[in-house]
């Protein structure tokens, strides 16, 4: 079987029937294993997706306190801005074009240090990038983690449900698991950890990491605008955190067919570009499966791709030494032809 087939740990539904159908679970199912997978208590190799939502849970009391003690005009603007664009632009950034596609690379490990903690750690790299994978060799195909046509809450439980790796891979595979995972900086376990923790990521390594980046970011934003800021930006970065769950399902159009002609050039999947995605993340998602190893996904005039811009400007830094750009072979291919 091949390896993305089964790296991921099947649901226990499935991902297709027995003519290869995609299986679409019941409200029932799909928050039955929303739990079984982030009990802790019934195995310990559920962590991280328990890990993940706790992050979420935490946010929680800062979202409570921005509604009741903070809600002002300037701290509405400053959330806005932080979670609609800088949260949107950095996992486009990191997440997306760096750690699961390499379309770029830098200089030196501060640099990439610097990018993967440029905002408040949410999203474990683990369950996105393998996950990704997968997404793109099977986009809108069962055993896709976030098929559209599932459903909406097949795609915003997927971080739990269909994306963190198989608890049972061999010495072989989980070797292809470090080596899609190396460059992105996250140390990664034994085999034999693997096998105890069921996951790449080591416990008390993401703990840590996740203690000192909200430490930093709380104390700056504090010394920046006191609290009320500090409580703002991180309530921001809760909203975020349940939005970009949604993502996926509004990206391959709901799991309906639509396409646009002289939008939309990619045919194999369901995949849009939208406007606000595009505007304020540079996720010109159609695009980006057009190339998925491009740098930069804005490729016409008015697709502005602020995580590009990004880039590149390290790139003249001297911090990012190599990039991949497909606009010119977009360009050529889809409107100089047309």
């Amino acid at each position: 079987m091949p390896f993305l087939e089964h790296v991921l740990q099947q649901p226990a539904y499935g991902w297709a029937d027995a003519n290869g159908k995609l299986i679409k679970p019941s409200t029932k199912q799909l928050l039955k294993e929303f739990c079984n997978r982030t009990n802790v208590f019934t195995t310990k190799k559920n962590w991280l997706p328990f890990f993940s939502w706790l992050k979420v849970l935490f946010l929680v009391p800062f979202f409570l306190g921005f509604f009741i003690f903070f809600l002002h005009w300037w701290t509405i603007v400053a959330a806005f801005v932080y979670g609609m664009i800088i949260m949107g632009t950095h996992g486009t950034i990191w997440h997306h074009r760096y750690c699961t596609h390499g379309a770029y690379k830098f200089r030196n490990k501060f640099w990439r240090f610097v990018t993967q903690n440029l905002t408040i750690n949410i999203i474990p790299e683990e369950i996105y990038v393998i996950s990704h994978h997968v997404h793109h060799t099977k986009s809108d195909q069962p055993g896709d983690p976030y098929n559209a046509q599932a459903g909406f809450l097949y795609c915003f439980l997927a971080d739990v449900n269909h994306q963190p790796i198989s608890k049972d891979l061999s010495e072989a595979d989980y070797a292809r698991v470090k080596r899609l995972m190396a460059h992105t900086g996250v140390k990664a376990n034994t085999y034999s950890q693997y096998q105890y923790w069921g996951s790449y990521a080591h416990p008390a390594r993401a703990l840590l990491s996740w203690i000192v980046n909200w430490s930093f970011w709380y104390l700056t934003f504090y010394f920046i605008g006191g609290p009320a800021l500090a409580c703002s930006l991180f309530a921001a970065a809760g909203i975020w955190a349940v939005g970009v769950r949604t993502f996926n399902y509004d990206g391959h159009g709901q799991g309906k067919d639509k396409q646009r002609d002289g939008i939309d050039y990619n045919r194999n999947d369901k995949s849009i570009n939208q406007l606000w995605p595009g505007l304020v993340a540079g996720e010109w998602h159609n695009n980006h499966h057009l190339y998925p190893k491009s740098a930069r996904s804005g490729f016409k005039a008015h697709q502005l791709d602020l995580a590009w811009q990004y880039i590149r400007f390290l790139n003249r830094l001297g911090a990012i030494s190599t990039y991949k750009d497909s606009k010119q072979a977009f360009l050529a291919k889809y409107v100089s032809a047309s």
